[in-house]
Order: structure tokens, then C-alpha cells, then sequence
């Protein structure tokens, strides 16, 4: 019994020429109508399927069905079937298949600019959008969930430094011993007409200038393959990012580069996003928990608290590191697999320095005794001020010193 491809092959073969048993020369053409080079080497050297002095049968028997609409007539074959051999010698490919619909999140909450987002997403125009906000705050999540409640196709490209036009818009590769070409994820998104979000855009060079035409909207020339290629309606650019495309002062994003002018004006809007309310945090730890069959509101109070004592912490420039949302979501998970909440907060604060680990942990203690956030906030600017009065102390005996050596 002959397999998928060997059967795709014999329909095609006689849906082209409207006979059972060809030549070698008219094999090898249908072989190159099929993206292939030579005639199957399982047809031409299985002496059941011979018929004569270079001659082949055609196994129509088994599964092979034959539209009789595609065959040609003797008059007809022999034209088209160079043209299409010339056309097709390096074919397209895509790599998408099936529903990429992103699936709905049942833990998820929407918070800051996702109903402005969802408002354009919904509308199905070309209206290029740029996220920016600090890390873990939502910002992908925001955009999958928002294409899942429209019910909108979304490719997803996650930028680096070495991203290039090849990436993006697509080059030729090898696909069963054959060169072809292969769409990019911005091409197989325009011409599905869905919606393409570029994240961490600002990790980026200067090779994503490719996509400047495709930011207006008015479509591509893919010169490797000499095609226009115009975007079909519904696609649409989201861009995410840690910085504003003007590259991380503090360091604290490290590999993030400063973006072309020109590449950030093609962006109409810019949505700040801002870390969750306490109260829509809570929401958001409360329904991770409960998705592992898990409840403890009061843990989930005192994290988001804990929480929002260090960013105001880290604002005011008294922490260098910040508890973000997707942080808070990995410590109520590993409290659900552990059952032990200073062991989830210890496992999930590990990645930071013994210093500030130490004093994060030190800090939900006293969040968790029932210390008040303006109690706590009081004790560390007490503790700041103490530590400036002792260097000033310091900085001046060490003048006194100098005066009295002279």
C-alpha cells in the first residue's frame, strides 16, 4: 500500500498527463511540478511497476483518487506543464498551520491599558502600537489575552540582537532535499491578516529597518523572491518593550539599544504600562492559587503588600531590585506545590543578591506580623536617615583629622 506522499504523487501525475503508464522524462516533470528534482526512486526501480523499455504503470489501485476536472487534454499538457516547472522550482512554504488563536488565560485579569488595546485590536485596522513598562508587569500577557477575546490570529516574535531580515521576512531553506523558500512570521501575519507582536523590540539593531514600509501599512517588496507583498485587512504591529527605544541608563536592561527615530515615529500610540493595583494584584494571586485547588487570601494580601513596599522602595532609590507581578504568580505557585510560604519566597527571591534577599525576607516577616506599609515605610526612612547622619559624622571627623595633620 502506497504512503500519503506516494499517492499524492500518482494523482498528480495522471491528472497531468490523463494516462496510466508514462516515461521516465514525463515523471521527472511531474516530479518538478511537485517541488521534487528526480522521478521517485520508489516508482523507477520497482521492476512491478515497468512497462517496457523505459516505461512506468502507474499504481492506481489502493487509495489514489482522481478528480477528473484537473485532467488536461493532449493539447493542453505540454505548455503548462513547463510554465508551472519554471514557476515552482523554488516554492513557497509556510510553516503555520492550524489555529493560532491565542487560548483564554481563566487566571487572568485586565488591568491598565488593556481595554484601549483590545478597542484597537477589535477594530481590525492598521494602527501600530508600542508597550512599554517594566519588566513582568503584563505586557505580553495583555496582548495574547486581548487577540484571545477577539478571537484574533497572533504571531508572536521574540526580538534579539541578532534578528534580522531573514527572520523576519523569510529566506530559503531546505525542505526534503530541496531549496525553498519560506516565509517569515511578518510576511505569513500580513498575508493572514493577523497580528504580529514584536517583543523585547528594543533588544533590536538597526537590521529591523526592514520593517519600515510594513509600519506604514502600505505592504513589502520581498526582493529575493521578486514579490510585492500587500498586507491582507485585519494585520496589525505591537511592538513591547522595557524602555521607550532610547536605550537603559541604569543598566538595569542590559542589551537594550537605542532605536532608530524614524522606526519609533512609525508608531501612532505608546501605552505606559504600569504595575497592577494592590487590589487587582490580589485578584490575580488569589485566582493563580485557586487554579491549583489552593486558598489563602491573607498570603496573597500580604505578598501584593509586600510588594508594593518595595517598588515604592525602589522609586525612591532606596532598593536596587523591584517584586514584580509575574514574581508574586511564581511564589504563589511554588507555595501551592511546597505548602510552606517563607520556603516559596526564599526559592523565588534567590536570583537576587544575599543583601537584598536577606532584607526582602526580613520585610514580608514584618508585612506578615501585621506591621502597616506606613509603619514599615517610616522605619526604612528612619534607618536611611540614621545612615546618612552616620557617613556625614564620618565625612566630618575625617576633616577634622586632615585639619588637625596640618
Amino acid at each position: 500500500m502506497l504512503n500519503v506522499k506516494q499517492n499524492e504523487f500518482v494523482k498528480v501525475a495522471y491528472e497531468t498527463f490523463n494516462k496510466d503508464v508514462l516515461t521516465r522524462n514525463e515523471l521527472v516533470k511531474v516530479a518538478n511540478k511537485m517541488g521534487m528534482k528526480y522521478a521517485p526512486s520508489w516508482l523507477v526501480k520497482d521492476q512491478a511497476y515497468r512497462s517496457g523499455n523505459g516505461k512506468y504503470k502507474l499504481p492506481l489501485d489502493g487509495d489514489v483518487k482522481i478528480s477528473k476536472k484537473s485532467v488536461v487534454t493532449k493539447s493542453e499538457k505540454s505548455e503548462p506543464v513547463v510554465n508551472e516547472i519554471k514557476k515552482e522550482a523554488a516554492y513557497i512554504v509556510s510553516s503555520l498551520t492550524g489555529d493560532i488563536v491565542p487560548k483564554k488565560d481563566k487566571v487572568f485579569v485586565p488591568f491598565g491599558n488593556y481595554t484601549d488595546l483590545k478597542s484597537i485590536i477589535k477594530s481590525n485596522k492598521f494602527y501600530p502600537i508600542f508597550i512599554t513598562g517594566l519588566s513582568g508587569n503584563g505586557k505580553t500577557m495583555s496582548v495574547t489575552q486581548a487577540c484571545a477575546e477577539a478571537k484574533k490570529e497572533l504571531i508572536r516574535v521574540n526580538i534579539t540582537i541578532e534578528t534580522d531580515e531573514d527572520d523576519l521576512l523569510g529566506g530559503y531553506r531546505l525542505k526534503d532535499g530541496q531549496t525553498v523558500w519560506q516565509n517569515g512570521p511578518v510576511i505569513e501575519a500580513m498575508e493572514r491578516g493577523a497580528l504580529l507582536l514584536l517583543d523585547e523590540i528594543d533588544l533590536a539593531s538597526n537590521k529591523i529597518m526592514c520593517l519600515q514600509p510594513i509600519l506604514e501599512g502600505s505592504g513589502v517588496f520581498v526582493k529575493k523572491i521578486n514579490k510585492f507583498v500587500k498586507p491582507k485587512d485585519g494585520f496589525n504591529v505591537i511592538a513591547t518593550a522595557n524602555t521607550k527605544g532610547q536605550g537603559s541608563d541604569d543598566g538595569k536592561f542590559i542589551g537594550t539599544n537605542v532605536l532608530n527615530e524614524a522606526f519609533l515615529e512609525r508608531f501612532p500610540v505608546t501605552f505606559e504600562q504600569k504595575y497592577p493595583s494592590v487590589k487587582i494584584e490580589e485578584k490575580i494571586l488569589n485566582s493563580t492559587l485557586q487554579a491549583t485547588g489552593k486558598s489563602d487570601k491573607k498570603f496573597c494580601t500580604n505578598l501584593t503588600t509586600w510588594a508594593d513596599v518595595i517598588r515604592k522602595t525602589y522609586f525612591d532609590g532606596g532598593v536596587d531590585e523591584i517584586i514584580s507581578t509575574r514574581r508574586l504568580v511564581h511564589i504563589v505557585q511554588a507555595y501551592s506545590i511546597f505548602n510552606n510560604k517563607m520556603k516559596a519566597i526564599e526559592m523565588c527571591t534567590n536570583r537576587f543578591d544575599d543583601d537584598t534577599k536577606t532584607s526582602f525576607k526580613e520585610l514580608y516577616t514584618k508585612v506578615d506580623s501585621g506591621v502597616s506599609v506606613d509603619d514599615i515605610i517610616k522605619q526604612q526612612n528612619d534607618q536611611s536617615n540614621q545612615l546618612l547622619d552616620e557617613v556625614e559624622k564620618d565625612s566630618n571627623d575625617d576633616e577634622e583629622d586632615s585639619d588637625n595633620t596640618i
